[in-house]
């Protein structure tokens, strides 16, 4: 590639990736799996950014958790009542809950992880 006279050639520089970075797990999996039967409530995302808990393809009845757990804010999309959402981010983290907030899902409650049904095979008339 030649460059025109008095500039330097211009090349193509491979972008930089950033290096992703594994968000801890604040909530061990026997935890996770627990909180449905115990308080009737889901994670949807966990220890998550401002961006990743303002999403709209979440349902509209979720809400936005806001506690300090390691004297770090972490943010937390969570599925429930909000009574039975305080009184599990109580039970974990104690005086560390901060504030519960509406999210901004625009999806259905009830189709929320709704999945087709698989379409059934005709019975053959012969």
């Amino acid at each position: 590639m030649t460059a025109p006279v008095g500039q330097a050639p211009t090349e193509k520089v491979p972008e930089l990736e950033k290096p992703i970075q594994k968000k801890q797990s604040i909530w061990s999996k026997k935890e996770r799996d627990t909180l449905k039967a115990k308080y009737g409530s889901e994670i949807i995302v966990e220890n998550g950014s401002s961006e990743d808990v303002n999403i709209k393809q979440a349902p509209s009845d979720a809400y936005i958790i806001r506690y300090m757990y390691e004297d770090k804010v972490c943010l937390d999309l969570t599925r429930g009542t909000k009574v039975k959402l305080f009184d599990m981010y109580w039970d974990k983290f104690k005086g560390g809950l901060q504030s519960i907030g509406y999210g901004n899902g625009d999806i259905k409650p009830n189709l929320w992880g709704y999945q087709n049904p698989s379409p059934k095979k005709k019975k053959r008339k012969g």
